[in-house]
């Protein structure tokens, strides 16, 4: 076991009087600077466009980095060799980070979030598949509400280098359904039916107009796209009341919805 005494003696017996002035006034002039490049930090980030929240990340890891040389300068102005606690505390920070490596990833993605601001909380947005509401936008990830009811967590590592869809930016969002009519109904008449649905269904905005297209000729069946928008957050009941009244319109109309169908001959042996 060492002896502390001694080593705080031999370490008291190398200090002087103009060593502690020196350090105590080390200790002053930093603490000085400290607090003014502090003001000038937060100056510069209040021009800034930041969310608060970086803004408040910034400044405590500014904090941190200004306070660790103070006592760097400090302790070297008391004669402490600190080029062995510097490396100690390099080969140590090296180490966290490997180990940390996916959290860092994640803070710095959440940084990028926050500050370019793809999306906001109450946005409903989709990334790897994954759609909802967001809920929670934090350093490690970001919380999002599915339709049905589910809760999502997605890392901000993985989110700020994926495409995401945000649905909520615009303020409106574009309803498309896809349906068949049979190839013995004429295509006006297939329209004529999609319009008095698109006239029947509540929530659907004028500006974009809606239309309707025939985009395609299946096996059993002449296929149709029925384009209309809505307010995001009318979105899901526009979409499903435009869907009943289209099988309504068609059943109005005499028009067919094709399915597919299987025909079976049976043909006897003549002898």
């Amino acid at each position: 076991m060492p002896d502390i005494n001694g080593l705080l003696e031999r370490f008291a017996g190398r200090m002087s009087l103009e060593g502690i002035l020196a350090a105590v006034l080390t200790l002053l002039v930093c603490l000085l600077a400290v607090r003014i490049l502090l003001k000038l930090v937060r100056r510069l980030l209040r021009r800034t466009k930041l969310e608060e929240r970086v803004q408040r990340y910034i400044l405590a890891g500014v904090k941190m980095l200004l306070y660790t040389l103070t006592v760097v300068f400090t302790a070297g102005s008391l004669g402490i060799n600190m080029s062995s606690l510097v490396a100690l505390l390099s080969v140590g920070s090296l180490g966290v980070t490997l180990a940390a490596e996916d959290i860092l990833g994640n803070v710095a993605g959440g940084l990028v979030i926050l500050s370019s601001h793809p999306f906001a909380i109450g946005d409903f947005i989709e990334s790897g598949g994954i759609s909802g509401t967001v809920e929670e936008i934090s350093l490690n990830h970001t919380k999002l509400t599915t339709p049905d009811g589910l809760v999502a967590l997605l890392p901000n590592k993985e989110l700020a280098a994926s495409q995401v869809t945000n649905y909520t930016l615009l303020g409106r969002r574009r309803i498309c359904w896809k349906l068949s009519a049979s190839y013995d109904a004429p295509t006006e008449k297939v329209k004529d039916a999609c319009r008095r649905a698109l006239e029947g269904t509540e929530d659907i905005l004028s500006d974009p107009p809606s239309a309707v297209y025939l985009s395609g000729f299946g096996e059993s069946g002449i296929e149709f796209t029925v384009y209309c928008w809505a307010e995001t957050e009318k979105y899901w009941p526009a979409y499903f009341a435009l869907g009943e009244h289209l099988r309504s319109a068609f059943a109005e109309n005499g028009v067919e919805i094709p399915y597919n169908k299987l025909d079976v001959r049976i043909q006897k042996d003549q002898k």
